[in-house]
């Protein structure tokens, strides 16, 4: 008998996300830097220009550094695939490609002269979702109600009274589109199935 077991993706969208985000960061120590700024960075430019609509979406997979990377890939890939099987892979994606353009648009809009890279509006979003993913018809989850107060909170203080290189802006953003998301898509019945 064969006791191993076959690998499996099991999550496609989170792992393949993970992937691109990895290139992305060595692409990003290859070339000192260029590929966060030409491509996986959001900020205010010519709309004219081609790469504005790919640093829309590719900021999310641009991160200044292992630490920044490595913070947000171990998050996304605990609650992901989780959410991945209940919710399925095609409103994940969803969720993340419109959590991707919504901080984009706002990053460019209100602070024009910042660049925004990485995932963390995605991984706040995800974990928002995970809070509710637990509400079934009969109310909101307390469990919900505290993370929010301690999420919400923690981002409102930090971005009023912490100096430091966060967008908390993006982290509430990403919280509150994961919040919406719960509310507005029920989770999948019954077997595990990858749309």
């Amino acid at each position: 008998m064969n006791s191993l077991k076959k690998i499996t993706y099991n999550s496609p969208v989170i792992l393949t996300f993970t992937i691109i985000s990895f290139a992305a960061l060595m692409l990003n120590y290859i070339t000192g830097g260029w590929t966060n700024r030409m491509l996986f960075s959001v900020y205010r430019s010519s709309m004219t220009s081609p790469l504005y609509f790919i640093r829309l979406i590719g900021h999310v997979f641009g991160h200044g550094g292992w630490e920044h990377f490595s913070g947000n890939m171990i998050t996304l890939l605990l609650i992901g695939p989780l959410l991945e099987e209940k919710y399925g892979s095609l409103n994940i994606g969803i969720l993340m490609l419109v959590t991707a353009v919504i901080t984009g648009i706002v990053n460019i809009l209100f602070f024009p002269g910042t660049a925004l890279l990485g995932a963390s509006g995605i991984v706040f979003a995800l974990i928002m979702l995970t809070s509710l993913s637990s509400m079934r018809g009969e109310g909101i989850p307390l469990t919900f109600l505290i993370v929010a107060v301690f999420y919400f909170g923690g981002q409102l203080y930090e971005g009023l009274f912490v100096k430091n290189n966060i967008a908390n802006l993006t982290h509430i953003l990403g919280g509150v589109l994961g919040c919406g998301f719960g509310f507005v898509f029920k989770p999948k019945l019954g077997s595990a199935k990858y749309n």
